[in-house]
């Protein structure tokens, strides 16, 4: 079975099926007045199904960074191919990719070079050292400013920032 397929698999076992060990109540404070999971139960599901899918790359290096964002954004946000292309072509020019990069002058930090750095603490305390916590991080800003990776490549192209 390809990674699709899986994904796709784990995608829809983690929407459907409740986390072991993780209630509604715990995820969000009130219950949702709607049927559909709130954000931050969708980031944990998604962030738990990735976990899951176990990486061939070791954490920390370029590999597993990018790994990890194309299966986080595909369990996440649906996003495919091209989105990914666009991430890649994003980040590639904002860090190279290292979790530890860090813009002396401006104060971004990080693969998706947040400003300030301490704006991806909503995302996890260890946002410094794991790149997961960045990653998981800027699919988020990108979803909530631009809507989609392609969407903030263009504004990149056209601006030189995003």
């Amino acid at each position: 079975m390809n990674r699709k397929a899986i994904a796709g698999i784990v995608l829809t076992t983690a929407l459907v099926v409740p986390i072991a060990g993780v209630s509604a109540t715990s995820v969000n404070a009130a219950p949702s007045k709607s049927s559909k999971p709130s954000s931050a139960k969708r980031n944990l599901q998604a962030k738990v199904a990735v976990e899951d899918m176990k990486s061939p790359h070791r954490l920390g290096s370029v590999a597993h960074s990018k790994w990890y964002a194309k299966q986080y954004m595909q369990v996440r946000y649906g996003w495919g191919a091209s989105q990914y292309r666009s991430l890649v072509k994003l980040w590639t020019k904002e860090s190279g990719w290292s979790h530890k990069s860090h813009n002396s002058s401006s104060g971004a930090h990080g693969i998706p070079q947040s400003l300030p750095g301490s704006k991806m603490a909503s995302h996890g305390k260890d946002w410094r050292t794991n790149p997961e916590t960045q990653i998981r991080w800027g699919l988020s800003y990108i979803d909530g400013r631009y809507g989609s990776p392609n969407a903030a490549w263009g504004h990149f192209t056209s601006r030189n920032w995003y």
